[in-house]
Order: structure tokens, then sequence, then C-alpha cells
């Protein structure tokens, strides 16, 4: 029976289309052919959440390590706290044994926090939720934009900072120093591009379907199967420049319409997984407060970057759709961790 074998991440998109069609845990167990106890602890962690982590005794280093610490998080702003041990030749310490240690010398900023969710986008968020549970995720090819500037996101590095220090005041530029513009989707284990936007150009709806056409449609999709062009949707957020009539009828004439078009809730970067990709590839290219002195340098960046995401990462962003889909009907549309 694999009792005592993890499931795949075909199972657990199985396990959720089978409950949407309103299959017992038992009658899911005999069709997967898995132990019924292993089916049960999988939909009794999704509709739970995460159990809260155990405090565990932290390492201990010396107080000759310690003293190196400090000086390394003091020589060394805005670094993380892997680089600032490595520094120190101190190896094999956990990086929450690493974060409690620094959190009694330094401290870390913030992201800022997200906007409040309405009562009707909440609502929204749980009807997409209910309508797409039982979708193949692995034909979705989701996509987006991010904008990466010369100097990091929002214009500072994220790090530790020694206490009673103050943060390295950044390269000052004229006019912020300008940024790139990179499109990208990911479907299964694959990555789609990075492309960059011409410089200068502002996305509206003529200029964003040039844009696909250019890149996308004629580098990608156009190499692609009849069988896999059929099966494929397409997901895209609700900026102006996709949502738009001209937009949504140019994707029509290219085949792309209807159910091949996958309708998005208001406010929910969280339930798309290639914010996660954004977030690796962004702190691979500021890691330790790293600025860039040309646009080209910046892109160069992205691509070396993206070429370091694997097969594997993407796949598992990919088919943590089914979580998320469970995790947002739990929380009646709320934010979910990503």
């Amino acid at each position: 029976m694999g009792q005592k074998k993890d499931l795949t991440g075909s199972e657990k998109s199985k396990i959720v289309r089978y409950l949407a069609e309103a299959c017992s845990s038992l009658k899911i167990a005999k069709l997967l052919k898995r132990d019924h106890r292993t089916i049960k602890r999988f939909i009794q962690n999704s509709q739970q959440g995460r159990k809260k982590r155990v405090e565990k005794p932290r390492r201990k280093i010396t107080a000759h390590e310690l003293r190196k610490v400090k000086r390394a998080a003091a020589k060394m702003p805005l670094a993380t706290s892997l680089a600032i041990f490595q520094s120190c030749n101190i190896t094999g310490v956990p990086k929450s044994t690493r974060c409690a240690i620094l959190r009694d010398m330094a401290k870390v900023r913030k992201a800022e926090r997200r906007p409040p969710l309405n009562k009707t986008h909440k609502l929204k968020r749980q009807d997409w939720a209910k309508k797409y549970l039982k979708t193949d995720f692995s034909k979705v090819l989701w996509t987006d934009e991010m904008r990466v500037s010369l100097d990091g996101p929002d214009g500072w590095a994220r790090g530790w900072i020694g206490k009673g220090q103050r943060a390295p005041v950044p390269l000052r530029r004229q006019q912020g120093g300008g940024g790139v513009l990179v499109w990208a989707g990911i479907i299964k284990g694959e990555l789609v591009g990075p492309f960059r936007v011409e410089d200068g150009v502002k996305l509206n709806s003529q200029s964003y379907c040039k844009f696909l056409e250019d890149t996308f449609f004629k580098q990608w999709y156009r190499k692609k199967s009849a069988s896999f062009k059929k099966n494929m949707i397409f997901m895209q957020d609700n900026a102006p420049s996709h949502a738009s009539k001209y937009s949504t009828a140019w994707l029509a004439r290219k085949g792309i319409k209807e159910e091949k078009l996958m309708t998005w809730p208001p406010c929910s970067p969280d339930l798309n997984p290639i914010e996660n990709l954004w977030s690796i590839i962004k702190c691979e290219i500021y890691k330790e407060g790293k600025q860039y002195t040309s646009l080209n340098s910046v892109w160069e960046a992205v691509v070396a970057a993206a070429r370091n995401v694997d097969g594997e990462q993407i796949k598992t962003l990919t088919e943590s759709m089914d979580g998320r889909l469970l995790s947002v009907l739990a929380k009646k549309g709320g934010y979910i961790g990503r």
C-alpha cells in the first residue's frame, strides 16, 4: 500500500479533484492504492494549515564565536545571516538559530504590509478557488511582469543592521536610476522567458499584445504541438493592459479564449506561483545589498539568476496550487502565505 511513502504532487492533485467530486477518504485511498491514514492525514493538514513550530533549544556557540559574529554583522551591513556566519567560519548552524542569535544584536527591516481585502475581494477569491478545484494545474501557464531596479526592491536592501549602527547610504542617482521590466511564465517544470520589455515602453493594451507577439508567441508558443496548445490555459492578472477589451479580443484571435483564458480574482498576487519565482530571482540578484550601474547589467543578472532556477523548483511552485486553493477556502477568501 505504500504506507510510509510521502504523497507525490500528482497524488495530491488527484485527492483534491476527488474531494471536489464528493468522494470519501476511504474511496480515494482505494483509487490511489494508498493507506487510508495517509489520505486522511493529508486532508486534515490541508484544512487545518500548518502546525505551530515547537521551539527547540538553539545550538550554543562560544563567547569567542559570538564576538566574531557581532564584528562581522557590523562590517557587513545588510548581509544575510548565512553570509555573516560564513565570514566567521562558523558552519553547521541552522538558519533559525542564526537569526535567533542575530536578533540579540541586530534587526532586519520588514516588508510593507499587504493592503486589506474587502468583503467583495474575499468572495471573488473564494468563487475563483471553487471554480478551479478540478483543474489540472500542470496545463496552466502562469505569467506576470516584474520590474527590477538598479538599487534593489523599493530602493533599499533588506538585511541585518547592528544595534546602534546606521544603515549604509546607497548609491544615489538622478531620477532614481531607472529599471528593467521583465515578463516570464512558468508551466509544470518549465520556465518561459524571461523576456525584457524594451526600455521606455509603457505597457498599454497595444504594446502588451505586440510584446507577447514578438516574444512569447514567436519564440516559445509556436514551437509547441497542437495538442499542447489545445490544452494549455493562459493565466494573467488583472492589470489594465491585460484585462482590456483590446487584449482579450487579441488573445481570442490567437485561440486563447473562454476556458483557455483563466479568470483572475482581484488583489491576489499570493495565489500566483510565479510571484515566488520573482522572490527567488530578486534574492539572488540583490544579495548582500548589491547595486548595479547600468540597465544591461541588471538584466544580465536577472537572466543568470533565472538560469540557476531548476525545473524541480518550478515544479514545486506549480504543484502548490491545490494547497493554495484549499488554503484560500479555509481562510474564507483571506490572504494565504506564499
